[in-house]
């Protein structure tokens, strides 16, 4: 089990009680961007694209805060940017303790092994590095655009595991992922003693660089996902929730629920979620009284979101389904019981995937510049 026992029954408490008050809208996690400086430039990345004005910006501590009382939701994830720049993250993760918040402080570990060094951080059940790793070591830094930086986060998440830190993993595929390298990562995850992983699927920025690596059709999204998530090992942990995970293999229909986790960062609440940008709103309460909810998901019709299949929206809705009635809690407690989900047919597939070509190169094989393939262009250099 990837997910503490004190934590699941938090949520579950908390799901439950907005349930009662029959809540069809509520936050489950805030998603805190306190910056969006980084150290890295990921071409997958929409937020290091902003002018320098914008990346030298924080958002205050008591902004912070205050955005942390006004949603009130039990779980805090803490993205960038990258955190550890902010000035003020031992403060606001000390805070967030207090106040009993599950914190996610989503780092890419380049700078973790030194600030725990130097103690910035003293191990709690409320806090968790979730370390950017997207894949083994040459597929991580072709998508983070850094050689090196796969052994830097390993050296981070040993020392934080040796320390007694919770840590997890977050993992963003896209298209051409390789199924075979991401389950031989799961194994090298698990061999680092990570609590648990977490996947979804890369959907489009409007700002990040490359537009062309995402998954984009709905179907190919299901097929990798089944692949990788079917015939799993006993030894795998996820930090998700087990009926999201069965959305992303196609067996089961979630809507959207962008409300589950809110965005708040340097301009306000985003609307609807981090991913588009449809405006903001200066308060929480204006952020779920003011947005046009029913404009958004797969059933709106809203071209964006036809073949996103990313956690933010779904995996709420998940979660949601659970506690929704019987039905959803013993569909859960089956997930989590048998969970290998034997397939013939995708370990078929897993065997004829060894036969194409992945890799960076494979990724880039459909990019161009100028109307020249890029694969030339780096050939003839």
């Amino acid at each position: 089990m990837g997910v503490p026992i004190s934590q699941m029954w938090t949520v579950a408490s908390y799901v439950l009680g907005q349930k009662l008050r029959r809540r069809k809208r509520y936050p489950l996690v805030l998603m805190l961007e306190p910056l969006f400086r980084c150290n890295l430039a990921c071409a997958g990345c929409g937020k290091i694209q902003y002018p320098a004005h914008v990346l030298k910006r924080n958002v205050p501590l008591e902004d912070c805060l205050k955005a942390v009382d006004e949603c009130g939701a039990p779980m805090v994830s803490i993205p960038g940017g990258e955190p550890l720049l902010y000035p003020h993250i031992t403060e606001l993760v000390a805070e967030l303790i207090k106040r009993r918040k599950y914190i996610y402080l989503c780092t890419n570990a380049l700078l973790l092994k030194d600030k725990l060094e130097a103690g910035w951080f003293k191990p709690s059940k409320y806090l968790t590095f979730s370390v950017h790793m997207d894949g083994q070591a040459e597929h991580h830094d072709f998508a983070v655009c850094r050689d090196g930086t796969y052994e830097r986060a390993a050296a981070g998440i040993r020392l934080a595991v040796e320390q007694g830190f919770r840590v997890t993993t977050n993992t963003t595929l896209f298209d051409g992922a390789d199924p075979n390298s991401v389950r031989a990562f799961f194994d090298e995850m698990m061999d680092l003693g990570v609590e648990g992983m977490m996947v979804s699927p890369g959907y489009a920025y409007p700002k990040a660089p490359d537009q062309q690596s995402f998954l984009a059709e709905r179907k190919n999204t299901e097929q990798l996902f089944e692949m990788i998530l079917a015939n799993r090992k006993k030894r795998w942990k996820f930090n998700q929730s087990p009926l999201f995970l069965e959305y992303l293999m196609g067996r089961r229909h979630y809507e959207c629920t962008p409300w589950g986790n809110p965005t708040f960062n340097l301009f306000g609440w985003q609307k609807p979620c981090y991913l588009l940008q449809d405006g903001y709103a200066d308060s929480f309460e204006e952020l779920m009284t003011t947005t046009e909810w029913d404009n958004y998901g797969r059933a709106s019709g809203n071209p964006a979101c036809q073949q996103c299949m990313v956690h933010s929206g779904h995996e709420p809705s998940a979660v949601d389904h659970t506690f929704a009635s019987f039905g959803g809690m013993w569909a859960n407690l089956k997930a989590m019981l048998f969970n290998r989900y034997a397939n013939p047919g995708a370990l078929d597939r897993l065997e004829e995937e060894k036969a194409r070509p992945h890799g960076p190169m494979a990724a880039i094989a459909h990019l161009t510049i100028d109307g020249k393939p890029v694969k030339d262009l780096i050939d003839a250099a």
